[in-house]
């Protein structure tokens, strides 16, 4: 049995959605699982909507999540180039050789004309308005002209494509690994462009010249492209590679939260949630955010993305990188459409913030506190704070409004949740707490919640009572993890002072 290989082959033309990460993931959890190889592929051969940067922002999506090529164009490997445009050369002689098989033909139509027979048909009351075996004869190409009007416009240059002859009245059949045997009618599908003018080669005839020419085993992608599947099984026939051709696969679609069509950038937009995996500069439409920048972990994002398709027959939802390249294979991929959950989505976050050891978030969160202003010389006190707050984290970005209190004294006291039942004797009780603290030779949490108690049973006070207001005065609100342990980490001098300033503005 041949060694596995996979491709992932986005287009360089904008960010890369939910739906194209989670099938660069599913091919690199496959190939690995298998001891294969995972190939990335550059598919630019539609110039027109090239984006500069975009090949860029996909390497750096991909090796945020932890997927790195084996294979691709800045990591090199034994087939390539690795992007369609520096194989230009390569496709038209393929092309020629369908024509010279039958299976293809040279079509001179220019755009106008094209669309002047669409017109046409649409007058007559025509439904079929498509390229095609239909059609074909009435346009200018090959099929139509003599043989030596076709090669008088072929020796003067003039602008042509290259069609595939769609057959009539055949049914193609293929082995899909998700939906089963597959078997699809060709006289809906239109003699689709091969090459064209500028011999830069369509999806269709690079991507089964390449899967061949990269040994290609397995084609996983999006049930978009189930259409297009006649037109690829038809070519790898007609060059006579089918016994080489891949095992596909036609993954489900991320569908909106309500079920509703395909998840898209405009439902991200309009419902508040990012549909990208990293912060994308959009040349038409400015910064569009990503999961990165929201405060996303990447090992949270890659298992919720998992799980939106797949999963392994038991109840566990938390999986790293490892475990799901163990459980995974495609026979647990779901054939129906996936609803995106953003509640869901940050649920899987929050998991693995909680789950996460100190060493692993330090980074993060030392980034998020410079961002904010705060530069970080006591790491051992960091780790203690990490430790602490974790669990209250959402977002990595959570971390700021959940401990910044530990590095910034609070501008503004929640006084208005303690005034309700704030009396005399609790000012008496933490103008005391202030002298006890004061007086402490040793400051850690021990001490610190023994002396606290000690001094409400003393002066007849509940200590349950007194932690709220407590808890204003240290962190200006009520959230925040143990009392006591803020307060050891705060140290005394703050501690303090932000008794004191509460008890100023109380007055």
């Amino acid at each position: 049995m041949s060694k596995v290989r996979v491709r992932f082959a986005p287009s360089p033309t904008g960010g890369l959605h939910l739906g194209g990460v989670r099938t660069a993931l599913y091919n690199y959890l496959f190939a690995k699982k298998n001891n294969g190889d995972f190939v990335l592929r550059i598919e630019d051969t539609d110039q027109t909507r090239y984006v500069e940067g975009a090949e860029q922002y996909i390497l750096d999506c991909l090796n945020w999540c932890g997927i790195q090529p084996d294979e691709g164009p800045h990591t090199g490997g034994e087939y390539g180039p690795y992007r369609q445009s520096e194989r230009k050369n390569i496709y038209r002689e393929y092309a020629e050789q369908l024509v010279k098989s039958g299976h293809a033909y040279y079509a001179f139509d220019t755009p106008e004309e094209i669309e002047s027979l669409r017109e046409t048909l649409k007058a007559q009351g025509k439904y079929n308005v498509q390229y095609d075996f239909q059609n074909r004869l009435n346009m200018r190409n090959s099929l139509s002209l003599p043989p030596e009007e076709t090669e008088e416009l072929l020796k003067i240059n003039f602008p042509h494509v290259i069609r595939i002859k769609m057959p009539r009245n055949e049914y193609v059949h293929f082995q899909d690994m998700i939906r089963g045997k597959i078997e699809m009618p060709t006289d809906g599908v239109d003699d689709k462009v091969l090459l064209k003018a500028d011999g830069m080669p369509t999806y269709h005839l690079a991507v089964v010249v390449d899967d061949y020419l990269m040994k290609i085993t397995h084609a996983f992608r999006g049930e978009e492209w189930l259409p297009s599947a006649p037109v690829h099984v038809l070519l790898w026939k007609y060059f006579g590679w089918e016994k080489h051709m891949p095992h596909w696969a036609h993954l489900p679609l991320i569908l909106k939260p309500d079920g509703n069509g395909k998840l898209s950038k405009r439902d991200g937009e309009r419902l508040g949630f990012p549909v990208f995996a990293m912060e994308w500069n959009d040349p038409k439409n400015g910064v569009v955010k990503g999961f990165k920048e929201l405060g996303f972990m990447p090992e949270a994002f890659i298992n919720m993305l998992a799980l939106l398709g797949w999963n392994d027959g038991t109840e566990q939802e938390i999986f790293s990188l490892e475990e799901m390249i163990e459980k995974f294979s495609m026979d647990r991929v779901h054939s129906h459409g996936a609803k995106f959950d953003f509640e869901k989505a940050k649920w899987f976050n929050h998991e693995w913030i909680k789950k996460s050891d100190v060493e692993r978030l330090r980074p993060d969160v030392k980034k998020i506190l410079e961002g904010n202003g705060v530069s970080i010389d006591d790491e051992p006190k960091l780790d203690k704070i990490i430790e602490l707050v974790k669990e209250r984290c959402t977002l990595l970005n959570d971390f700021w409004p959940q401990a910044s209190f530990f590095f910034i004294t609070p501008t503004e006291i929640d006084t208005a949740s303690i005034l309700p039942k704030w009396n005399e004797n609790k000012t008496q009780f933490f103008v005391e707490l202030i002298r006890t603290y004061s007086l402490m030779n040793s400051w850690n949490i021990n001490d610190i919640e023994h002396s606290f108690k000690e001094l409400a049973a003393a002066s007849r006070l509940k200590s349950g009572e007194l932690m709220l207001p407590f808890r204003v005065m240290l962190v200006g609100g009520k959230f925040g993890p143990g009392v006591f342990d803020i307060s050891a980490l705060l140290g005394k001098e703050e501690t303090l002072k932000r008794i004191e300033h509460t008890l100023s503005i109380m007055k």
